[in-house]
Parts: C-alpha cells; sequence; structure tokens
C-alpha cells in the first residue's frame, strides 16, 4: 500500500516514523523548507521515552514526483490547507483514501447534516476549494489524541497518548475504515474504528476548544488555567454553549463541563499545541477550533458570547503578535 504524510511535523512526523519503522507501507511524505531538508539528511526521527526511532524517508515538494498514492493522511495546521490540497491533486487518484489528521472541525464536517447544511463552513473553507480538491467520498474522519512536538524540524518528539479513532465520515463501517485501521495498527498505534467518528471530532473539539486558545493567550499550562476559578468557569461556560450546538447537530454530550476538567486535570502540567505554536511564533490554529464552532452557532441561531469572546481576544492576541491573519481593510 502506497501511504504518503502530508505534513511532516509534529503529528506527521509520529505517524510517518512510527509506520517507516515498521515497514508496513511504501511510505514517502510531502513536505517543504526545513522539514524537507531534515528528512531527506536525517530520515524519519522520533523521540519516545529517551529512545530514538530513526528510519529511511522518501520525501519530496513536488507531488508529481510521488505519484499516485492509495492513502493520504493530512496533518498540516488548518490554515494551510486551502493551499496544500490544491497542490497534491497529483496524489489524488479515484480510490485514494483522504485521512486528515488534524485538529477542529474539518472542512467536510456539515456535509449530510441538515442543520449546518452543506455549504462549506467559510472559517475552514473559504469559497469551498478545500471540498473542491479532496472529494468528499474519499475521505475518512480522524480523531488523534497524542500530545507530540518537534524540538527542530523533522525531529517529533512523543509526550503522551497513543490513540487515533478514524471512520466513514456518515457513520456506520465499512472495508476501507477497517483496512486502514488494520496498517495503523501495524504502526503500533491504539486504533478504533468508530461508527459515530463526527461525535468523535466533536467530543475532542469540545475539550480543547478552551484551554488551546486560553494557553495561548496566557502561557499558562493545563493545570494552572484549571487552578484559577475565574478563568475556568470561562471555559466551562463556553464548553456549555459548545454542548447547545452539539446536541443540536447530532454530537450530544453526556458529560458536564466539570467532568471532563476532571479527566485532563489527569494529563498533569501540560502545554497545548497552540501554546507550543504560540511560542515558537507559529500561526494559530484558530478557526477550526473556534471560528468554526462559532460560524455552527450562527447558522443554528444558538447565541454563543462566552465562545465570541474566546475568539475575539485570541484572534486580537494573534493578530497583535502577528501569528494570525490581520483584519481586512476596507477603502
Amino acid at each position: 500500500m502506497k501511504v504518503c504524510i502530508i505534513g511532516a511535523g509534529a503529528i506527521g512526523g509520529f505517524i510517518g516514523t512510527r509506520l517507516a519503522a515498521a515497514q508496513a507501507c511504501d511510505l514517502s511524505a510531502y513536505a517543504r523548507g526545513a522539514t524537507l531538508a531534515a528528512l531527506r539528511k536525517h530520515g524519519w526521527r522520533l523521540e519516545q521515552g529517551g529512545v530514538l526511532t530513526s528510519a529511511p524517508a522518501r520525501a519530496s515538494d513536488n507531488a508529481t514526483e510521488l505519484g499516485l498514492q492509495d492513502v493520504l493522511i493530512i496533518a498540516v495546521k488548518g490554515q494551510a490547507l486551502a493551499a496544500v490540497a490544491q497542490q497534491i491533486a497529483p496524489l489524488i487518484g479515484p480510490e485514494t483514501i483522504i485521512l486528515p489528521a488534524m485538529n477542529g472541525v474539518p472542512w467536510w464536517f456539515g456535509r449530510g447534516v441538515a442543520a449546518i447544511g452543506d455549504e462549506p463552513l467559510a472559517s475552514v473553507d473559504a469559497g469551498g476549494v478545500i471540498a473542491a480538491a479532496l472529494p468528499y467520498g474519499q475521505v475518512l474522519g480522524c480523531v488523534v489524541h497524542a500530545s507530540t512536538s518537534t524540538p527542530e524540524p523533522g525531529l517529533v518528539a512523543h509526550n503522551m497518548g497513543n490513540r487515533l479513532i478514524i471512520g466513514e465520515p456518515a457513520g456506520g463501517d465499512s472495508a476501507r475504515a477497517q483496512q486502514l485501521g488494520a496498517l495503523l495498527r501495524a504502526g503500533g498505534f491504539d486504533v478504533t474504528v468508530s461508527a459515530d467518528v463526527r461525535y468523535d471530532i466533536w467530543y475532542k473539539l469540545w475539550g480543547n476548544m478552551t484551554l488551546n486558545p486560553v494557553s495561548a493567550i496566557t502561557g499558562a499550562t493545563a493545570d494552572r488555567i484549571l487552578d484559577d476559578e475565574l478563568v475556568a468557569e470561562f471555559c466551562r461556560a463556553a464548553m456549555r454553549e459548545a454542548a447547545v450546538i452539539g446536541e443540536r447537530i447530532g454530537c450530544g454530550i453526556a458529560e458536564t463541563p466539570e467532568q471532563r476538567h476532571l479527566v485532563t486535570r489527569k494529563l498533569g502540567a501540560f502545554k497545548s499545541s497552540m501554546l507550543q505554536d504560540a511560542e515558537a511564533g507559529r500561526m494559530l490554529e484558530l478557526d477550526a477550533l473556534v471560528a468554526a464552532v462559532r460560524e455552527i452557532g450562527l447558522r443554528l441561531q444558538v447565541a454563543t458570547p462566552n465562545i465570541d469572546a474566546l475568539l475575539g481576544l485570541t484572534r486580537l492576541f494573534g493578530q497583535v503578535r502577528r501569528l494570525y491573519p490581520q483584519p481586512s481593510v476596507n477603502p
């Protein structure tokens, strides 16, 4: 099976190194810049528990050179996907499985959900550019439960978590989902093939849509956010708004925000991915995590004052530091 990792950063490099080390497939990477140079020089590299795993890598910034693939594992930041999606057409055949291993609400999330509507969410796919390039019928949903970072380009450090959830966007089971699940298990991952991956995506989002941006703004680790009762209650208020939205779109959550925070506390003093991006001067992945939730709320006519405040504060924080697109200026 020919598999290509699109974006060999913290998550893409994690998955890629595991698959390469297991020799589970004919693996390649579509990468650019310093990451591409590192893959060509050092191969795949992953640090886990003080042990370095490495494997040879075939990598290119030319999709035509890599050729048609059986599986694309897309692990770029949400804000980069529209441009990347248009560059990887030579990798996609009529049977290619497209697996976006990304945070937040994916571009295809509203498809088939009457309450949201099939019109692309402008926050994650303005003008439907991604949907046009990545056919919905070839997509499998994915949720990544792992904490990784990139101390330097091409080198991934694994902190915790080893779980991948995949499934058909429309729900149910399929032979292709089971086949891809088996491939990922061969790479050492704890894989669940879900009958309702849309819910799994929303459930993860419900937990990290607040901690990520709050940590970026404040510089605080998760434990300190939860220790501050005023900040924790603000997060819970936003979560209650998102829970109302989830109920309306078939993703009702039985837990309370308080119960979810107890689970988060068990993870200790970790830095969210958005805090890591802010500290490294990288663009903030805010739209898929917060703006998309607000946009869905608007479509449903669900009031989201706390989510609105969270989006506005984090957006302004990012714009001041040039980590989020600047507001457009009308002539």
